[in-house]
């Protein structure tokens, strides 16, 4: 990618410490909890909608346009670009499906799901559900570092932090609803977060050991990201008959990273 060595790993480590900071959100979202504040369900309904409008925002805006215009240039035709980008969103689509339909985890209100997950503690249900939705944010991070493009990168990031802050609220919250204490609520959350730093740094290194990775991983991060929006966050949003609400924050949260987007890529 015309990147020296150091280059590389001054990108990689750029990569992995905004994957980072993205992560930590998930800790500042939960802080009203450890703080003893309370939350209502449809203020938590709102939020999440609010992080559904960033995730698909940046999934467009930072993940598949960009994607589509690297293997545009790659490539040497918008057609075969736009068919490799479908290609990377229905493979990262179909990964998250795979990993769902696998490994034991916890929804909030519809409950197990996944093999063999009777044996599992309840705590860690909840923890492996939120990882199989942050890892591809991790992802999705690193890969935008990946191509040398530090303002994509960024702006990824800071979208992502942001939405993480209303995820990390929601798992608390729901970990309190179940009886924890509020540092043990706090904590989970915050560790759900630092699952994206490996999923940054697996992107980024990816994505700089070969330019023809880039436009598949950033498209295979957009599918892994569009995927948990549709089958997890709008249907957990429009439980508690707060729709309205939830589009509110979605449209908001998509405005939002539109304009940073715009602004800061």
């Amino acid at each position: 990618m015309g990147m020296t060595g150091s280059g590389d790993m001054q990108i990689i480590l750029i990569g992995f410490l905004a994957s980072l900071a993205a992560g930590v959100m998930t800790g500042v979202g939960a802080l009203p909890v450890l703080l003893g504040r309370e939350i209502t369900q449809k203020w938590r309904d709102m939020l999440l909608g609010f992080a559904a409008g960033v995730m698909i925002s940046a999934s467009f805006f930072s993940l598949i346009l960009p994607g589509i215009e690297y293997a545009t240039a790659l490539y040497g035709g918008v057609g075969r670009a736009a068919l490799s980008a479908g290609g990377g969103i229905a493979l990262g689509a179909l990964a998250v499906w795979a990993i769902n339909a696998r490994v034991p985890h916890e929804h909030f209100v519809t409950g197990r799901e996944g093999s063999d997950s009777a044996a599992l503690a309840r705590i860690w249900l909840f923890i492996l559900a939120i990882s199989i939705h942050n890892f591809p944010e991790g992802l999705a991070v690193g890969v935008g570092f990946g191509g040398g493009d530090v303002g994509n990168g960024t702006t990824l990031a800071l979208g992502i932090g942001l939405q993480n802050a209303p995820e990390g609220l929601a798992v608390a919250v729901a970990l309190r609803g179940q009886g924890y204490g509020r540092w043990r609520s706090f904590l989970v959350a915050l560790a759900t977060g630092l699952v994206e730093p490996l999923g940054g740094l697996l992107g980024v290194a990816a994505v700089t050991a070969s330019e023809y990775v880039l436009p598949w991983g950033l498209t295979f991060a957009a599918g892994a990201m569009l995927f948990i929006i549709s089958h997890e966050i709008i249907p957990e949003t429009h439980r508690h008959g707060h729709q309205n609400r939830a589009t509110t924050g979605l449209i908001g949260g998509l405005i939002l990273m539109m304009l940073l987007d715009v602004t800061l890529g």
